[in-house]
């Protein structure tokens, strides 16, 4: 429908990524399918997927997680530089077919890493496309980062966001980006009553003891004697987890502020995805729901621009 080759450049945002699988279910369905793919951290998972073919595949499962499913997936390592070594993530992806190496997908795509010996962003174009993803989602303080070519990489999203400036280096010409910082930063500092906030807490407790219990015997125990120190807080400390998950939201948010003045896209869409935390995987179907309203709105502007 279009002379453009469509890029889209899919942001980071842990659990919000997974809004990713309804913009691209509905920008497809509506006749507009990217050639170019670029993603940061979760947004580079979902993009590949897409590009292999697995988006439907890659749905199901995330629509059918829970805290046991997310528990599975935890190989704890606190000595490889992250709680998690991401080894059983890589396993899930082949699992799932998300696996073609980077040369042999039918569009074009790259996975966004950072260097973490000089803070250089990485662009990953070749080589097995479960491998590019396990960088491109090494957020420090979670994942252990990965070794790459003599390199140890971490999250894209330390470097950029929402790569746009990768998408166009691909060769797109109209690019679509996706950002799901939109409203992070306005929900923080709005908060919670006192109340509500203890709620959340008690219910995140809630959740991570639950994935503990599921881990297997020696992670178990391991776990167990660190969770109590990263769940600990008071009226004046924050947790372990609130800390990283709003460091990351002011970085990222600059960040994306940043790059995207100096490298704006031709469109884009903003899920609307501030109420779902770092690691609430087992809300895809919010999140998807989000992505499709979203692209249903910018819709028309898109058809408008891509017939121009």
């Amino acid at each position: 429908m279009t002379r453009y080759r469509v890029g889209l450049a899919l942001g980071g945002g842990a659990a919000r990524g997974w809004s990713h699988i309804g913009v691209l279910e509905t920008l497809v369905g509506a006749g507009i399918e990217p050639k170019v793919i670029a993603g940061t951290s979760i947004g580079a998972l979902v993009g590949a997927a897409y590009a292999c073919g697995r988006l439907a595949e890659l749905k199901a499962w995330a629509q059918a997680v829970d805290w046991r499913t997310i528990a599975s997936l935890l190989d704890v390592k606190v000595a490889n530089g992250g709680l998690i070594d991401g080894t059983r993530v890589q396993r899930l992806l082949r699992d799932l077919g998300i696996d073609t190496p980077i040369e042999d997908l039918p569009v074009k795509y790259a996975a966004v890493a950072t260097d973490l010996a000089d803070g250089r962003e990485i662009w990953l174009e070749t080589g097995p496309v479960d491998a590019a993803i396990r960088a491109s989602i090494g957020l420090p303080g979670i994942f252990s980062p990965t070794l790459v070519d003599g390199k140890w990489l971490a999250d894209g999203g330390l470097v950029n966001q929402v790569p746009v400036s990768t998408a166009r280096a691909l060769g797109a010409d109209f690019i679509i980006a996706v950002g799901l910082g939109d409203g992070m930063l306005a929900k923080r500092a709005a908060g919670l009553s006192p109340a509500a906030a203890e709620e959340a807490s008690a219910a995140q407790r809630g959740r991570l003891m639950e994935m503990v219990a599921q881990m297997p015997g020696p992670l178990r125990e391991q776990a167990a004697r660190i969770l109590p120190q990263l769940l600990a807080s008071g009226p004046k400390s924050p947790g372990y987890f609130d800390v990283l998950a709003n460091a990351l939201n002011i970085m990222q948010d600059r960040i994306t502020r940043s790059r995207l003045a100096g490298e704006p896209p031709h469109a884009m869409i903003s899920p609307q995805v501030a109420h779902i935390r770092l690691m609430d995987f087992h809300r895809a179907g919010e999140a998807i729901e989000a992505g499709r309203i979203a692209t249903e709105k910018a819709l028309d502007g898109l058809k408008a621009q891509l017939s121009g």
